[in-house]
């Protein structure tokens, strides 16, 4: 009969002290089955997850992952999917999300963006989860950001400018505000009802619509739209702001003025996936931008072998978004364990 494994989590503190990820060990169970995890509530706490994402790019900067480049397959006239596969030693665990990208998903009635992860036993390879990610997938991209600002803004009590007013951008202050003291919120969005809407749901951070230039007059901006032309000047943004720059997560996006990016200390999550599909795929393509200029990996910031020049630079995190930031956050939902067993093989 074949085993199902059960998941036990043993923390550990590295000698520079940011926080290793849990190691997971099998302890096999009767049964051929794994577990399907919805996910429609009861969510880890943004600051469980921001603690979770930190020691993900500890180990990133360690080089204790292996991760290769997503994948992505492109429809011409409606978007994308992409897969993510990683390993993670310290969690002893490996999978792969598959998500998509659809912007025009609304008029059906569904969201941009659905993700599903598979978690896969090292020891045999038989798949231990089926983990319904789109919330989650909002929640870790929404934590790398505010775990970026932790380290690279230059105060702890900031005003955020927010750049699109979508699922994304929520999650983005929602993480951001476990990890700094937020004063008040700069929307910007399309519309103005957008930006009405989103600004109406963070009363209790002073929230408001306001132009695009004033929104960009901040201490941290998020930017989390899927423009293909840049919308953030290099004019607007003034000496110290931190951005997390989050829309462009594909080939042709870009949301920074490239005269922004060069005057910049730019900090990327992955080098590889950063100069194909983040916000420096663009300005790279067309010669504007040169690899060579990326001041260091948010990793490295995380360790204390990276960060900001100055109080007065301009700091840039370019967020692709990392598959082991997806089995992270899956190994805090299989610590509840409610999923439901699906027989396998």
């Amino acid at each position: 009969m074949t085993e199902r494994y059960a998941l036990h989590l043993h923390s550990r503190i590295p000698r520079d002290g940011i926080p290793a990820l849990p190691e997971i060990r099998g302890a096999p169970l009767p049964g051929g089955q794994m577990n399907y995890y919805p996910v429609h509530s009861g969510y880890p706490p943004y600051a469980t997850v921001n603690a979770e994402i930190e020691a993900v790019f500890a180990e990133h900067a360690r080089g204790n992952v292996q991760m290769p480049q997503k994948v992505y397959v492109t429809f011409v006239k409606t978007g994308d999917f992409r897969t993510m596969p990683a390993y993670l030693p310290a969690l002893g665990i490996a999978g792969v999300k598959i998500v998509n990208v659809h912007p025009q998903n609304r008029e059906h009635g569904l969201p941009t963006v659905m993700a599903l992860t598979v978690l896969i036993d090292v020891t045999t390879g038989l798949p231990t989860a089926i983990i319904n990610a789109t919330e989650l997938t909002a929640m870790r991209t929404g934590a790398a950001g505010a775990v970026a600002a932790k380290h690279l803004a230059t105060r702890q009590s900031v005003t955020l400018g927010v750049i699109g007013t979508g699922r994304q951008a929520e999650a983005l202050v929602e993480a951001t505000a476990a990890a700094l003291t937020i004063e008040e919120i700069r929307v910007w969005s399309r519309t103005e009802k957008s930006a009405g809407a989103f600004a109406s749901r963070y009363v209790d951070y002073n929230a408001r619509s306001v132009p695009i230039e004033r929104a960009c007059d901040c201490d941290v901006l998020l930017t989390t739209t899927p423009s293909k032309r840049p919308l953030v000047m290099a004019d607007w943004v003034h000496e110290g702001t931190h951005i997390n720059a989050i829309g462009a997560d594909a080939p042709g996006k870009q949301e920074l003025d490239p005269a922004l990016l060069l005057k910049a200390e730019v900090f990327v999550d992955d080098p590889g996936q950063a100069i194909h599909s983040g916000e420096l795929n663009v300005p790279i393509s067309a010669g504007i931008y040169n690899p060579a200029l990326i001041a260091g990996t948010l990793g490295e910031v995380v360790i204390g072998k990276k960060g900001r020049s100055s109080p007065g630079a301009i700091t840039v995190f370019d967020s692709t978004g990392l598959a082991i930031q997806d089995i992270a956050i899956a190994t805090l939902v299989m610590q509840k364990g409610d999923g439901y067993d699906l027989p396998f093989p």
